[in-house]
């Protein structure tokens, strides 16, 4: 079989590996809207709730978002955060993000939430975030590290949470933002919002479009994001409502040959894609003296379509799949600070309840898949005297599992199932001086196989829970004018969840006991006036612990990913931003030996934005990949399966922001 079959027939194994979460609310706090309040300084919710700002986390802002050029979330992820990602193989704008090096399994690893909702699902791929409207967004938050008892299954590698703006009473604001570029590039969004004493109403539509840097690699997106909510005395409750739809034309992969003789070629030019996604969200908050209470309630509805087309000799044909998928999602929780003997005690209390199905029909398969997930948590902090913080948390998590399909060869039909799962963790920071904290954070996070998982695996039974057990120390060092934060961090694995290619031709397993360690590093400083400098750089080893690899690395994990950005803002309506990355080599996907004697090469991409503003108009430039760079971040197998990154892209943008 050829290197080009073989991610091809991962993916169609999968029926399609999109995934999406479209936008659920947005956290528009109109109590204090209702009382003239302005909005709140950035603060880091890592108790599901608004709070002081966290040690250790990474937060990016508005103000950042836009110098740099940020299209969507999934860019300012990476180009602020410093979040590796890998290009997407369907060319929309939402590459896999990775934390802690999980590799191919990275977006498995990571909980995305979005004010409060989780995004992350029952199916292989990431959350979309490629239609979450960039103006809206207040703030991300990246929290790295085990915090399954918070954010439940899939929280080993971090968290990233997207916070959305909030009005002042009485208010309105509004943009409209046109953007063209290479490769036939558009993007087309338009915002407002507006307040009153107790009622917001807001609504987004946008419209993005390009025929990527490789043939046969069309994508178009239109999304729309609306919502209400009120105010009373104690608190407030409100509607959203999101909905996408995207079409792609899928490129395919390229051997190594290929690749060298013309990056933008494609062998698949008939294969194509189509999703298409709704969401539905209510939210309530409500305060009774020191107890706060909130809920969001949530349904998503999500049809995908693929088509690809294959030939083994005596000529082509089509293998059509589609499925239609719905998620419902209900989370009450609880927070109650009080006085405890000159202390602080806060203590937080949860539910999360989920349910999930989805229905596939295509030439290969007729699943019928659900998942039922319920979960208790409860979490407690102590802020002592000086500073101090120690918090101790639990969670209690089952899972029902229900599977047919007649067409399965192997598979029980049907087939039912019960697992459960618990997680823990103790964190504790001290100030050891004015500008200066410690930290350190131990822990146990896990992982659930999703449905795509189970339903092509290598054994009878299902797969296991995959378990991590997390240590994490750390320092805080400086102020507003220059600080770094240091981690040391280890996960280590049992039962890890991975496509072991090396197994009946390919297919999930629980693989030997694993491990993940290395260092972090973040930092910024303000260098003059006008120009700040801010960095982020991890090092991390991911190898087998155990078993026949034993010693050996995971595949598509670089050791070393370095960030850089400097930052111009003369105040003077001018705004300059400058950006690099340095990805180290790494695996190709199925060298789980490390007998290929080649690497995915290491590669350094730069990026660049001007931008200048003349009253309520603003124009810019910007430019990816500004040295041409000839890479690639995703390849299936030894000198093969590989996914070209994006050449060269210069755009021009006009905005007009209207209060």
């Amino acid at each position: 079989m050829s290197s080009t079959a073989l991610p091809r027939l991962s993916l169609l194994a999968t029926a399609l590996s999109f995934a999406f979460a479209a936008p659920a609310l947005h956290a528009q706090d109109l109590t204090s809207a209702a009382s003239g309040a302005t909005v709140a300084s950035v603060t880091v919710s890592a108790s599901r709730f608004p709070d002081q700002p966290g040690v250790g986390a990474t937060v990016i802002t508005a103000d950042e978002i836009r110098r740099a050029g940020a299209a969507n979330v999934n860019q300012a992820i990476r180009k602020i955060g410093g979040v590796y990602g890998r290009q997407s193989l369907d060319g929309s704008p939402d590459f896999a993000l990775d934390l802690r090096g999980f590799g191919s399994n990275s977006s498995e690893n990571v909980v995305v939430m979005l004010d409060g909702v989780r995004l992350s699902e029952n199916e292989l791929g990431g959350a979309v975030l490629s239609t979450i409207p960039i103006e809206t967004v207040e703030r991300i938050e990246i929290i790295r590290g085990g915090a399954s008892v918070l954010f439940g299954e899939g929280a080993t590698g971090g968290v990233i949470q997207i916070v959305t703006k909030k009005p002042t009473t009485n208010a309105q604001r509004g943009s409209v933002f046109a953007e063209l570029g290479q490769f036939k590039s558009r993007d087309l969004r338009v915002s407002a919002a507006k307040s009153w004493d107790g009622f917001a109403l807001d609504a987004s539509v946008a419209h993005q479009g390009t025929d990527n840097y490789r043939q046969n690699n069309h994508f178009q997106q239109n999304a729309f994001s609306g919502g209400a909510q009120w105010a009373y005395n104690g608190g407030r409750f409100g509607l959203r409502i999101d909905s996408a739809r995207s079409d792609s034309r899928l490129p395919g992969s390229l051997t190594q040959a290929q690749f060298e003789a013309d990056p933008r070629k494609s062998f698949t030019l008939n294969d194509h894609g189509s999703l298409d996604a709704d969401r539905q969200t209510a939210f309530i908050e409500h305060h009774i003296g020191q107890l706060e209470l909130a809920a969001e309630l949530s349904h998503r509805e999500k049809t995908v379509k693929s088509t690809y087309f294959f030939d083994f000799g005596s000529g082509p044909f089509a293998s059509n799949a589609a499925y239609d998928s719905r998620q419902n999602q209900f989370s009450p929780r609880l927070r109650y600070v009080s006085p405890l003997q000159g202390m602080q005690n806060e203590l937080v209390a949860g539910i999360d309840w989920i349910r999930w199905n989805r229905k596939t029909e295509s030439d290969f398969s007729k699943a019928d898949a659900t998942q039922t997930s319920k979960a208790v948590y409860v979490r407690d902090e102590l802020r002592l005297a000086g500073g101090a913080r120690v918090s101790a948390g639990a969670r209690h998590e089952t899972f029902d599992k229900d599977f047919s399909d007649p067409l399965s060869f192997s598979l029980p039909k049907p087939e039912s199932s019960g697992q459960s799962q618990n997680a823990w963790e103790l964190q504790g920071s001290y100030p050891v001086l004015a500008n200066a904290e410690v930290y350190a954070k131990f822990g146990q996070s896990y992982r659930v196989p999703n449905a795509d998982e189970n339903s092509f695996r290598s054994s009878v039974q299902v797969l296991k829970i995959q378990t991590s057990h997390d240590i994490e120390i750390g320092a805080t060092v400086g102020d507003s004018n220059a600080q770094v934060t240091a981690r040391v961090f280890r996960h280590n694995l049992e039962n890890e969840i991975f496509f072991d290619p090396t197994l009946n031709f390919g297919t999930n397993t629980n693989l030997d006991p694993t491990r993940r360690q290395g260092v972090e590093f973040d930092g910024e400083m303000q260098v003059a006036q006008a120009w700040r400098v801010s960095g982020h750089a991890q090092h991390v080893k991911a190898t087998f612990r155990e078993g026949v690899n034993a010693g050996r690395e995971m595949v598509l994990v670089p050791k070393n990913v370095v960030t850089a950005r400097l930052a111009w803002v003369p105040g003077d309506g001018q705004t300059a931003d400058f950006g690099a990355q340095w990805v180290d080599s790494q695996r190709y996907g199925d060298d789980f030996k490390n007998s290929c004697s080649a690497r995915i090469p290491s590669f350094t991409t730069f990026d660049a934005r001007y931008a200048r503003t003349f009253g309520a108009w603003e124009f810019a430039v910007s430019g990816q990949n500004l040295a041409d760079k000839k890479y690639y971040s995703n390849a299936f197998s030894c000198r093969g399966g590989i996914y070209p990154s994006d050449g060269r892209q210069l755009k021009v943008s006009l905005r007009y922001d209207f209060k």
